[in-house]
């Protein structure tokens, strides 16, 4: 395709890129609202579902989490080197087949291993998109163009929890995987048609050894921290489960010291600390609120008895308030600085989070919005101003390679989040319910089913009606295990702003990095977005 052609094309180009990165983006954000009826039996007469124990949904959840991080660098280099449409292409079929997959997974673990699966092609879908928005769009329209890849991403995560509370209040459980598929029939048919290919000539080299090892390392040690919540952790399996996690990370770290094309450049960390300090700022802010995310919809659902869809209303105003103050966040740095901005979000995190000690069974709907809305605020004030500092804090030619740093530490951070605190959650749930409800259930199998979460409670209730009475007792058990969960959440974000007071610069020393002319390259386009906070 000649560049006359990509010029009068490049505005249809870019909204097939958006329209192609929506099932990534709404994947999870649907998932969350699913999450409850997923746990329910398979045969409950109401809406049937998988019967998956909280460990299961936390490996749901990260399970594509952590291949899509571990994948992402990767997949750019591949795309670079084979020819970005191609790998977009072959990413969303393979997206779509294991939607489908998802969609009659008959058990947690089926659930698990073909969320795995999407979590493998979901990452070569998003280096693909910025890529090719980085070769059709001259250097002068690429932030415009970012900056509308940008909202497009925030509509997909507004929009998720309330078409997925649409879907649930309609159709089964897999409903949300399947609504996937004509997304992706309708991009694939305009990429053939208007998305150009292109590679780069100066491909990067692949790292398949520090792929694997940092993946494993990250999986064996999330798998000993959800396993410490099911066998208690005074099992020394847990720990050594934990130790293995560990060993296997420091050789992850001692081979990309040594490699000349590492998969995850560590080097990075020894060379800037305010690129060190924005990375750390990045996985706290993840790590505290996905795991506070993950149980809302068990509070919503569970404990209020709210629809999905309602759900999914009572969400928006998290993603709203990201829309609204992201934009503003820029103009905040450029007058008070990084620092001042970063820790100021991160602070308003750590006071919404003291916030739910005052959420229980009978919250007036309006605390919860305000939460929620002041939750998406701090988050708007704090992803951009610390990729903003990663961005100006790296040599230029480094940019690309700092951007799938932080990337990926945004990712794992969300991961061991979900993992450490969905476990906390389990264990002061469990500690409790298990001696009330053994008086009902004294075989420990049973118990052991029914006493780690509120939804296995009241799931087992509609089979054992003596059950129902401890009803009001579990809501209790679980706004308990609720407000211990969002202290240390709490403690995280409160951490996580002396980080950012103690190590951010004051002042931006720079501009962010933006793709450059005539590099083409899928590690370029990633610098711009993370420069406007969003990749």
């Amino acid at each position: 395709m000649d560049r006359e052609t990509l010029q009068r094309r490049r505005w249809a180009i870019l909204g097939v890129l958006i329209f192609s990165l929506l099932v990534v983006v709404l994947d999870n954000t649907i998932l969350n609202v699913a999450l409850k009826i997923i746990s329910q039996p398979k045969n409950d007469p109401h809406q049937p579902g998988l019967g998956a124990s909280q460990s299961d949904l936390e490996w749901a959840i990260n399970s594509y989490t952590l291949v899509f991080a571990g994948l992402l660098f990767t997949f750019g280099i591949v795309g670079d080197r084979f020819g970005r449409k191609k790998i977009l292409m072959a990413g969303m079929v393979g997206f779509g087949i294991a939607s489908v997959l998802c969609a009659y997974a008959g058990s947690p673990g089926a659930l698990i291993l073909t969320r795995a699966a999407m979590g493998f092609f979901g990452a070569a879908i998003m280096p693909a998109t910025l890529a090719i928005i980085a070769n059709v769009f001259e250097p002068k329209e690429q932030p415009k163009a970012i900056g509308i890849w940008a909202g497009g991403v925030g509509l997909g995560v507004a929009i998720g929890p309330v078409l997925g509370g649409l879907l649930l209040d309609h159709f089964w459980w897999g409903s949300v995987f399947l609504i996937n598929v004509p997304i992706i029939i309708i991009a694939l048919i305009a990429m053939s048609f208007l998305v150009p290919d292109s590679k780069n000539p100066n491909p990067g080299r692949l790292d398949p050894l520090g792929v694997f090892l940092s993946m494993a390392g990250i999986v064996v040690f999330v798998y000993g921290i959800i396993r410490g919540g099911d066998l208690g952790w005074s099992n020394p399996q847990i720990w050594g489960t934990l130790a293995g996690g560990v060993v296997l990370s420091a050789l992850f770290v001692f081979w990309e010291l040594r490699t000349d094309h590492p998969a995850l450049d560590v080097r990075l960390f020894r060379s800037s600390r305010p690129f060190s300090a924005s990375v750390m700022l990045v996985g706290l802010s993840f790590f505290a609120m996905m795991g506070v995310l993950f149980f809302l919809s068990f509070y919503l659902q569970s404990v209020l008895n709210y629809s999905p869809l309602k759900a999914g209303l009572f969400l928006t105003p998290f993603a709203l308030a990201q829309l609204i103050f992201s934009p503003l966040s820029a103009r905040l740095v450029q007058r008070f600085g990084a620092r001042a901005v970063s820790t100021f979000g991160m602070l308003t995190i750590g006071v919404t989070f003291l916030m739910y000690q005052f959420v229980t069974q009978t919250s007036a709907a309006w605390l919860l919005l305000l939460i929620f809305f002041l939750q998406g605020m701090g988050m708007a004030n704090v992803m951009p101003p610390a990729t903003t500092t990663i961005m100006t804090s790296l040599p230029r030619e480094k940019a690309g390679v700092g951007s799938s740093v932080s990337n990926t530490v945004r990712q794992v951070g969300g991961a061991l989040g979900v993992a450490v605190l969905g476990t906390l959650l389990t264990t002061a749930y469990r500690s409790r319910m298990e001696g009330p409800l053994k008086t009902v259930v004294p075989n420990p199998s049973a118990l052991h089913d029914i006493d780690g979460s509120i939804q296995a409670t009241k799931g087992a209730g509609e089979h054992l009606p003596a059950l129902a009475r401890f009803y009001p007792q579990a809501d209790a058990a679980f706004i308990h295990a609720m407000h211990m969960t969002v202290t240390i959440s709490a403690i995280v974000a409160f951490l996580a702003a002396i980080v950012s007071l103690t190590w951010l610069p004051r002042k931006a020393s720079g501009v962010p990095a933006g793709p450059r002319r005539g590099a083409d390259s899928g590690s370029d386009a990633s610098a711009a977005a993370e420069a406007a906070g969003v990749a």
